[in-house]
């Protein structure tokens, strides 16, 4: 009799269930998705209640093929791709390939790549879902119907090549939105006045002016702050509350994927897309010397902050042996989930605690042990004692003016010797109070008046802006590490260290959609409607009822973009400038190259040029660097080729333009397009240049392009490598690390400080 066989999502994962299931199963991999909806069309019947075409996906016709191999003489296949909405939707397409009479499909959800875990699965399996395969269905054809029909619309209207989507759309008007206020906002002025005090013991300390009188302490001016600051001079600085109390400090709970991503890009500097990809490889096995890989974290695609029993047991015996009895808990401490959170999964936790950071180390990754170690630290910690916090604060009033001072001292680190979760914790922001009595008097060192002025509000970071995506409830936690980087491999945002600003493309895009489909882009509206694809899970909605709903409306409006739409291509976006040629109104063109300015009264003027924006938004006119002076004959026609400056710097162009478009790169007189190094390709003798990409990201590469195609993202350095020989080293920096130098070719791995 032919053994069962178990088909798991990722190949990576074979290794590790083989380990545990013996020879009592085969194992296989379906290698994500093996059908969709076809790439060509819309694929969605929407006379025909939204019936789904799904087609074979071309790349997966081996995979197919092997699967339909493998289970020929299967009479049970039990299907474990991952335990989620596209995990049950790659089980439903397993099973319409390899559907057969008398053949029983088993539907197995592994949350952790353990033997406990594996085994407990195939003990309890399960039908399909087909309300959680619903749910997908949903999401996908949602995403289908707008991507596919506004899409051609914006090929239309902008360029070709351009896309919408029904979340990743929304996120890029968050981040416009956003830039916006920054634009738009005017700062206000405003002053504080600071104390420096000395009581009749040490240490100085340094108090904050709180109220005038009975108001709170309002500072808009310098005349004001001048006035303050003369009262003080020859008021007496007294003590007049002493205010202590001790306050309990509990830990958060364990991770969710949204808060694993955040945590991971604000300490390990990891992106959303990094740290899922380094959390999947936690999960789905890595062999630390047992024999074979294993699970080291459960799955990391959830909301919920559930944990079971036996986990929270083993690290209150863990915690006890390590920490001592003071610092575990008498029982586990359990979170309550969020109301919108789907409990499906725990949270994401080590499979083991006693699996330690320090005791697998040698067997990770340097990635790998970051993310684990933050993880682990993060569960543990959640299972331990409550820190205890003494905190003190003084008033101290100087004639009619109150001023306030706070500290505070750890009495009891509990849960903070091992994880201190306090995003605003700031060393220097703690003061050592002296010991004080009620009326003493306190000498007055040094009044220090502070000029300041609000600030707008910040741009988004993938941290904050993981927390708002998840705040409005778009998306959800599987969907944000993708979000991000679609929106910026669209060209519709840039990442500049490390905040998001959106480009000239994603604002023309954004701002062309919101007046055609205001309530698509509306972030209520979104959320709105992952709470349907919720209820489709749940079974309290009909699918066909919610696309039906989306659809009406969404078709209409469809209709009206299509006749509205206000169209830029060719035409641009009107500016208030002013051609310096003709006078006649600049625009803002999207051209192959990126975006520029061109005269509206082209080809009567071919005035254009690049330009900056400054922080307000406002525009201005790139000084080009034109020197008609020739500099070489052109090697293809012999005309003078004469200096001229483009989106990418300084070149030289074929005066013989249009018939001939030759064009080569130049560095600056001033070298500083030239970094000093000649080009390390054998036979070159070019030089290498700083460039700039289509998008604005620098980059090097040979002065003698297209004949020399050497390139490299990271700064060349004319050092030779001392492990390998290699000719050059390039620049690095990280936060971790500094500045450093580092060996590229491959398997060398050399490095070293700056």
């Amino acid at each position: 009799m032919t053994k069962p066989l178990i088909i798991v999502e990722s190949p990576t994962k074979i290794k590790t269930l083989k380990k545990y299931v013996g020879n009592h199963f085969q194992v296989a991999a379906s290698s994500g998705h093996i059908r969709d909806l076809p790439v060509k069309k819309l694929g969605i019947d929407v006379e025909n209640d939204f019936k789904a075409e799904y087609v074979n996906i071309k790349d997966k016709s081996n995979v197919i093929s092997q699967l339909k191999k493998i289970a020929k003489n299967c009479d049970d296949i039990y299907l474990a791709p991952d335990p989620d909405r596209e995990g049950e939707a790659i089980a439903f397409h397993i099973i319409d390939i390899l559907k057969k009479k008398d053949r029983r499909f088993h539907r197995v959800l592994i949350h952790e790549l353990t033997q406990k875990g594996i085994e407990d699965a195939l003990k309890k399996p399960l039908s399909p879902d087909e309300n959680k395969y619903n749910a997908q269905q949903a999401r996908r054809k949602l995403d289908r119907l707008v991507g596919y029909q506004i899409s051609p619309l914006l090929w239309q209207k902008i360029q070709r090549g351009l896309s919408a989507g029904r979340v990743q759309s929304v996120a890029v008007k968050i981040i416009c939105d956003r830039e916006r206020e920054i634009r738009s906002f005017e700062p206000e002025e405003y002053w504080t006045i600071n104390a420096d005090l000395m009581a009749k013991v040490p240490p100085l300390f340094n108090a904050a002016l709180v109220k005038i009188g009975r108001k709170k302490a309002k500072i808009t001016d310098e005349q004001q702050a001048h006035k303050i600051v003369a009262d003080l001079k020859d008021a007496q600085f007294l003590v007049d509350e002493i205010k202590n109390k001790t306050v309990k400090r509990n830990p958060q709970p364990p991770f969710i994927t949204s808060k694993l991503q955040q945590d991971a890009i604000n300490r390990l500097r990891f992106s959303a897309k990094k740290t899922m990809v380094v959390a999947q490889q936690l999960y789905e096995g890595i062999d630390i010397g047992t024999g074979g890989p294993e699970g080291l974290i459960t799955y990391m695609r959830t909301d919920s902050t559930r944990i079971a029993p036996e986990a929270a047991q083993e690290a209150l015996s863990l915690i006890a042996g390590t920490y001592g009895q003071a610092y575990a808990m008498a029982r586990p401490r359990y979170f309550k989930n969020k109301n919108k959170a789907q409990d499906a999964h725990e949270a994401i936790r080590p499979t083991s605690v006693f699996n330690t950071p320090d005791k697998i180390k040698s067997h990770l990754s340097e990635d790998q042990f970051a993310l684990y170690d933050l993880i682990w630290k993060r569960f543990v910690a959640s299972q331990m004692a409550q820190a205890v916090i003494d905190q003190k604060a003084i008033l101290i009033k100087a004639g009619n003016y109150l001023f306030s001072v706070s500290g505070s001292t750890v009495k009891f680190s509990g849960y903070m010797a091992l994880y201190d979760t306090q995003e605003t914790k700031s060393d220097t922001d703690i003061q050592t109070l002296p010991d004080v009595t009620e009326n003493e008097v306190l000498a007055c060192e040094k009044i220090i008046p502070r000029q300041h002025f609000t600030k707008p509000p910040p741009r988004f970071s993938e941290a904050s802006l993981v927390k708002e995506l998840e705040k409005n409830g778009i998306g959800r936690p599987s969907t944000y590490a993708s979000i991000i980087s679609v929106i910026q491999d669209k060209g519709y945002v840039e990442l500049v260290k490390r905040y998001f600003y959106p480009s000239e493309l994603g604002f023309i895009v954004n701002d062309l959609l919101v007046a055609s489909f205001p309530e698509l882009l509306d972030v209520s509206f979104t959320a709105q409607m992952e709470t349907n694809l919720d209820n489709v899970e749940t079974g309290s909605m009909d699918e066909v009822e919610l696309l039906s709903r989306f659809y009406d409306d969404f078709s209409r409006t469809l209709d009206k973009a299509r006749e509205n739409m206000v169209s830029v291509k060719g035409v641009g976006i009107r500016t208030d400038l002013s051609c310096p040629s003709c006078g006649s109104p600049l625009h803002i063109k999207i051209g192959k190259n990126g975006h520029f300015l061109a005269c509206s009264a082209y080809p009567d003027c071919t005035f254009t040029s690049n330009y900056t924006r400054d922080e307000k938004g406002r525009i201005a006119i790139d000084k080009k660097q034109v020197d008609d002076t020739p500099v070489k004959d052109c090697p293809k026609c012999s005309k003078p080729m004469v200096q001229k400056e483009g989106r990418f710097g300084l070149f030289l162009a074929c005066t013989g333009y249009p018939e001939c478009t030759h064009t080569e790169s130049v560095m600056s007189e001033n070298g500083s397009k030239d970094i000093g190094m000649d080009c390390p390709e054998p036979g070159c003798s070019g030089r290498i240049v700083e460039k700039r990409s289509k998008r604005g990201k620098i980059f090097y590469g040979c002065s003698t392009y297209p004949d020399c195609k050497f390139a490299s993202w990271d700064k060349p350095v004319p050092k030779s490598c001392p492990e390998c020989n290699a000719g050059f080293l390039v620049e690095k920096e990280t936060k971790r690390d500094g500045r450093f130098l580092k060996c590229i070719t491959p398997g060398c791995g050399y490095k070293e400080s700056r």
